[in-house]
């Protein structure tokens, strides 16, 4: 085998030689700031972790009431397969911008450490350490005042798209089975188009596109049990009627290859025993995250007005 032979391929996202070189997609990455369309100021801030730290992307709406009143929190994680996109890239920083000017709510975008150089669990370690480093602002005393002075947090969301919604639900089980961990409510979360399998194909899959998603999963975590790993496939997971919120709103995509994987999901949530309400809404002429590819079209605004009144709902 020759030393620059691909041994992982998965495009356009990432190529792994033989000899340990990593090609990954490339993307800008866009500053923080304030933004002339939305009004919404971001900043970057670092999160601690044992032996390192983590970057994260906070985002606060504008308001015209100087006496502003505590807003929802949505931390936000971002899909790419584990293994690509950013917090801060073209795809992530606008769309967010608008989220929390549309919902009025402040927002933590997180910036995961990405496979293979970090497997799974890497990526919900440092969400859940992004969770409780948002927690420690519940008394109004923790490290950054946008979230001491800002957040209710009797009115927390979590949401990601595909990778990012595997890593939101992961997350929101955690505070289910550690509520006195984090210390905040979670009220809801959602899911967009989440990258879930299983051993057994489902619906529409096709086995050209099992066979992608199989095999990434594999990849990005190499101590796996398989596709039936119960972070992988919810329905062999007996812990997810441990959900720790209310609430869960799952968005499909009618074109996407895992739109009954999604469907699946809110029928095991629904089943489990949780106790809570869950609502699958599907998009049947869309594709996977395609309110990212085309953010100005109808359905897009269509989803985003979903997603508004799922953390503005009373």
């Amino acid at each position: 085998m020759a030393e620059n032979e691909i041994v992982f391929d998965c495009p356009p996202l990432l190529k792994v030689y033989k000899d340990g070189k990593i090609e990954r997609l490339s993307l800008d990455s866009l500053p923080p700031g304030d933004d002339p369309i939305t009004g919404v100021q971001s900043k970057d801030v670092q999160i601690p972790l044992p032996e390192t730290a983590i970057s994260a992307r906070l985002y606060l709406p504008k308001s015209t009431n100087p006496h502003r009143k505590k807003l929802p929190l949505l931390v936000y994680i971002h899909g790419g397969g584990f293994i690509a996109e950013s917090a801060f890239s073209p795809t992530y920083h606008p769309y967010l911008n608008s989220l929390s000017s549309i919902s009025q709510s402040v927002v933590i975008s997180v910036e995961y450490r990405l496979a293979p150089e970090h497997p799974l669990p890497a990526a919900y370690e440092d969400s859940w350490a992004a969770v409780k480093w948002a927690a420690s602002h519940r008394t109004g005393s923790g490290p950054d005042p946008w979230l001491n002075q800002f957040v209710d947090f009797e009115k927390v969301f979590f949401a990601g798209d595909s990778a990012g919604a595997n890593i939101a639900h992961r997350m929101g089980i955690r505070v289910g089975l550690d509520p006195d961990g984090v210390r905040l409510k979670l009220v809801g979360i959602v899911l967009v188009h989440p990258f879930f399998g299983g051993v057994e194909a489902m619906g529409g899959e096709g086995v050209e596109a099992k066979g992608v998603s199989d095999k990434l999963w594999a990849f990005v975590k190499p101590g796996t049990c398989g596709s039936d790993d119960p972070e992988f496939n919810p329905g062999k997971d007996p812990r997810v009627k441990d959900m720790g919120c209310e609430r869960v709103l799952v968005c499909v995509g009618g074109k996407d290859f895992l739109k009954d994987r999604g469907w699946y999901y809110g029928e095991v949530l629904d089943k489990s025993g949780w106790g809570g309400k869950v609502e699958v809404v599907e998009d049947k002429e869309e594709d996977h995250v395609f309110h990212l590819m085309k953010p100005t079209s109808e359905n897009a605004a269509a989803m985003m007005n979903r997603v508004v009144a799922f953390i503005n709902e009373t």
